[in-house]
């Protein structure tokens, strides 16, 4: 009998919307470091639109998160347009950070938006 637990949590991808404005871009940014951290891996939100079933198909069995800038939900459309589930979702403005046109992105709200999804991560293991 192990001592350990044998089993292992599924590969975190990350898939941020990156749209035209400053929530989406934190959202980039957000992804960026939370790969860099080894918290997850930024992949592409663009296969997944684009039908490459060699991306879609990677993408099954693994933690999906979703990080989209604003309620518009582009990001969270595409998966919901391929039948993929996500498993956990932030919408950058629902942090309390407005949307605008400012592409000088604030640094505490990149934090804000990585620790939300460490907290989802954590909650949802």
């Amino acid at each position: 009998m192990a001592d350990t637990c044998t089993c292992a949590a599924a590969p975190v991808l990350i898939f941020p919307c990156s749209g035209g404005s400053n929530v989406g871009q934190i959202a980039n940014q957000a992804a960026v470091e939370l790969t860099k951290e080894g918290v997850g891996k930024l992949f592409c939100l663009a296969g997944i639109g684009g039908h490459v079933e060699s991306f879609i198909e990677s993408s099954k069995g693994n933690r999906l998160v979703v990080i989209d800038g604003c309620p518009t939900a582009c990001a969270k459309k595409i998966f919901d347009h391929v039948n993929l589930p996500v498993t956990d979702y932030i919408v950058v403005t629902g942090l309390d950070i407005k949307k605008n046109h400012n592409f000088d992105l604030e640094r505490k709200d990149i934090e804000k938006v990585c620790a939300e999804v460490k907290k989802r991560l954590q909650c949802n293991l």
